[in-house]
């Protein structure tokens, strides 16, 4: 008995320190799927943001940029109809990450996308990067809370 709860307690540990994001074939993200149009699917992630207090940096038109060169650099079709990066930053979150370690200071800012794809307009899929969580504990504890601070806005924007 004692060593089974010491197994099981040992698999949760592993979980909660690795983390439990989707990692896809295409890399380590998690994306959540949503029927929207894509402006308020934005509006919807930018209000999740500054619902956790956070301010807004910057907001790449990433799908624009994408359009207009696709044929420049030799694509041969539109990938998205709408493609937005919304970037933010927490000074609480990045703080522990780098007294953890100080290389954590390259996640910041983190990014949230919005984005629909030519071959599938309506459908919204609202993401991000799943932060590595490697080095100290300290480290991957604190890589951890990011990453549950990113999907409380993936959720929150997309009513999941």
């Amino acid at each position: 008995m004692k060593r089974t709860l010491i197994t099981a307690m040992s698999v949760f540990a592993f979980v909660f320190i690795m983390g439990t994001g989707v990692v896809s074939a295409h890399g380590p993200f998690q994306t959540y799927s949503i029927k929207a149009p894509f402006d308020e699917a934005v509006n919807d992630v930018e209000n999740a943001i500054i619902n956790q207090g956070l301010v807004i940096d910057f907001r790449a038109d990433v799908g624009d940029m994408l359009s207009r060169t696709y044929k420049d650099v030799g694509g041969s079709k539109k990938v998205y109809k709408n493609a937005k990066m919304l970037m933010f930053c927490s000074a609480k979150y990045t703080r522990e990450a780098v007294e953890a370690d100080t290389s954590n200071i390259m996640l910041c800012p983190y990014s949230i996308m919005v984005f629909e794809l030519a071959a599938e307009p309506g459908t919204i899929q609202v993401g991000y990067r799943i932060p590595r969580k490697n080095g100290s504990l300290a480290s991957r504890k604190a890589l951890l809370a990011i990453e549950t601070l990113l999907d409380t806005i993936a959720l929150d924007a997309t009513g999941n």
